[in-house]
C-alpha cells in the first residue's frame, strides 16, 4: 500500500491524467482507495440544493486523484521524487528522497 508514503499538507505534482505537470498539497489521504485530494486540482462541478447553512447553486469541489498518478515534490530536488524510509541514530523513522538522499520529515 502506497499510502503511508503520502500525508496530508505534503506537497505533490500530478503525473498523468487532465491536471498533468500541476503542483498542489494534499487536503486529505483516502487509504482505504489509495487516494489523494489535492487543492485546487481535479475539480468538478457540484449541483447544490438549497438548505439551512446557504444558497444552492453551482459548486466547485475537488475530486480524489489515484495515488499513483501523483508524486512527492522534493524541495531541493524541485521536482517529483520517489520517497523511502530510513532509520535515523536515534531510532527514529524518517521518509527521505530517493534522488537526492534528502529528509524530508522536518
Amino acid at each position: 500500500m502506497q499510502s503511508k508514503r503520502l500525508k496530508k499538507g505534503d506537497m505533490v505534482k500530478v503525473i498523468t491524467g487532465k491536471d498533468k505537470g500541476k503542483t498542489g498539497k494534499i487536503l486529505k489521504v483516502i487509504n482505504d482507495k489509495n487516494q489523494v485530494v489535492v487543492e485546487k486540482l481535479n475539480i468538478f462541478k457540484k449541483h447544490k440544493r438549497p438548505d439551512q447553512k446557504g444558497k444552492g447553486g453551482i459548486v466547485e469541489k475537488e475530486g480524489p486523484i489515484s495515488i499513483s498518478n501523483v508524486m512527492f515534490l522534493c524541495n531541493k530536488c524541485d521536482e517529483g521524487v520517489r520517497v523511502g524510509y530510513k532509520v535515523l541514530e536515534d531510532g527514529a523513522k524518517t521518509r527521505v528522497c530517493k534522488k537526492c538522499k534528502d529528509i524530508l520529515d522536518t
